[in-house]
C-alpha cells in the first residue's frame, strides 16, 4: 500500500437539506416550517425534506402522499433545478479557491483534497471552517463538513454533527473511532451482506477488524480486501476531479395510467428534453433505451445501438417508437411512467486526420 495515502487531508462538504433550504431561504415565510421539495403530481416523491419535516419521519424518495399523511401542515414546493444549479456553482467557486482537487458528487456535496493547500491557512480544519463560513455568507445556507485522512472517513465525519456540523477524525483516533461504527457505514454492506457477515460471526466493526485478510478474500474476493481496509479506516481512493459520464436519462410520470398509444404522445417532449441536455454533454452515446413502468409497478426496458452521427430529435423519436413496439405487453396494459436514456458513452475525440481523397 502506498503510505502517502495515510498523509492526505480530505474534506467532505455536504449541504444541509439543500433543495429544501434553498426554498426556505428564498421564501422566508417557509422558515421553521415542515417543507418538502416534490413535483405537483399525485404520484410524486420527495426530492428533499427540511429538518422540520424530518422530525415527522419524512425522507427523500418517500411518496408525497405518504409524507402528507405524516404531517397535515406539510408544505409542498415544486423543484427549481435551475436555481439549485446556480447556488451549487457559487459553492463550487468557493471550493476551487482552496484547492484544484475537487470531486463533485452532486449539486450539494463534494470531496476536497487540501493536502497541498493553495493558501496560508495552516490546517485542513481551518480550511473547512472558512469554507463553511463563506458558504453561509455567499448563499445564506449552512453546510456540514468532515475532515479526515481519507474519503471514507471524511464522508462519515460530515454526517456526524448535522446540520451545520464540523467533525474531525485525526489519524491517531481512527482505530477507536471505527470500532463504534455499524457495519452498514461501509458502502456495499446492506442487509444481505450484513446477514452474510453475521453467519460468519462478524456482527460489529471490531469483529471485522479482527478478521485475517486471507479469510475475507477467500469469502468475498476483491470486496473482502476492501472490507479489510475500511474496517481499519484505510481508503486509498483518490479525489477524482473529473468523471466521464456513464449515462443520461429523463423520465415522465403520468398523473393517471395511460395505454401505450397514449404514452407515445409524450415521446417528442421527453426526447427533446433528453436531447437538449445531451448537446451539453461531453462524449457520444452508443446506446439508446426506453423504459416504461406498468400500473402494477412492473418495469420494462428495451435498448439498441445507435449511430451518434445521426442523432437528432426526429431520429430519436423513431427509435423510441421502435423500442416501445418491441415490448411484450397486451394492448390493455396501462402505464404510469415513460423514460428515455443514453448510455455507453465514448470520448468525443477530435482527430486531425486528413481526407484520403
Amino acid at each position: 500500500m502506498d503510505r502517502s495515502f495515510d498523509n492526505r487531508k480530505i474534506i467532505h462538504v455536504d449541504m444541509d437539506a439543500f433543495y429544501a433550504s434553498v426554498e426556505q431561504r428564498d421564501q422566508p415565510e417557509y422558515l421553521g416550517r415542515p417543507l418538502v421539495v416534490a413535483s405537483i403530481n399525485p404520484r410524486s416523491v420527495v426530492c428533499a425534506a427540511s429538518y422540520e419535516a424530518r422530525k415527522y419521519g419524512i425522507r427523500s424518495a418517500m411518496p408525497f402522499h405518504q409524507a402528507k399523511r405524516r404531517c397535515d401542515s406539510l408544505i409542498q414546493v415544486p423543484p427549481n433545478f435551475k436555481r439549485y444549479k446556480e447556488v451549487s456553482e457559487t459553492i463550487n467557486t468557493i471550493f476551487n479557491s482552496y484547492t484544484n482537487k475537487v470531486e463533485r458528487l452532486s449539486l450539494d456535496e463534494a470531496y476536497l483534497d487540501v493536502t497541498d493547500k493553495m493558501n496560508d491557512i495552516p490546517t485542513a480544519t481551518g480550511i473547512a471552517i472558512q469554507i463553511k463560513r463563506e458558504i453561509k455568507t455567499m448563499t445564506g445556507l449552512t453546510a456540514s463538513a468532515g475532515v479526515a485522512p481519507n474519503k471514507f472517513l471524511a464522508k462519515i465525519a460530515s454526517d456526524w454533527n448535522k446540520p451545520d456540523g464540523l467533525f474531525i477524525i485525526k489519524p491517531h483516533h481512527i482505530s477507536q473511532f471505527i470500532e463504534q461504527l455499524p457495519l452498514r457505514k461501509i458502502v456495499g454492506v446492506g442487509g444481505a451482506m450484513e446477514n452474510k457477515l453475521a453467519s460468519l460471526n462478524i456482527n460489529t466493526m471490531k469483529d471485522l477488524q479482527n478478521c485475517p485478510l486471507d479469510f475475507l478474500i477467500w469469502k468475498f474476493g476483491k470486496f473482502g480486501y476492501r472490507l479489510y481496509l475500511l474496517a481499519k479506516g484505510r481508503d486509498e481512493s483518490p479525489v477524482i476531479t473529473a468523471r466521464p459520464r456513464k449515462s443520461l436519462s429523463k423520465e415522465r410520470t403520468f398523473t393517471t395510467d395511460l395505454c401505450l398509444e397514449e404514452i407515445e404522445k409524450f415521446i417528442p417532449e421527453l426526447v427533446s428534453t433528453t436531447y437538449s441536455e445531451l448537446k451539453n454533454t461531453k462524449g457520444k452515446p452508443r446506446t439508446f433505451s426506453v423504459k416504461i413502468r406498468t400500473s402494477d409497478f412492473k418495469t420494462l426496458s428495451r435498448q439498441m445501438r445507435i449511430d451518434f452521427n445521426c442523432i437528432d430529435p426526429k431520429y430519436l423519436e423513431e427509435k423510441a417508437k421502435e423500442l416501445l413496439a418491441r415490448l411484450d405487453e397486451t394492448k390493455n396494459t396501462q402505464y404510469r411512467l415513460l423514460g428515455t436514456a443514453f448510455s455507453n458513452f465514448i470520448p468525443d475525440i477530435k482527430t486531425n486526420q486528413k481526407s484520403l481523397f
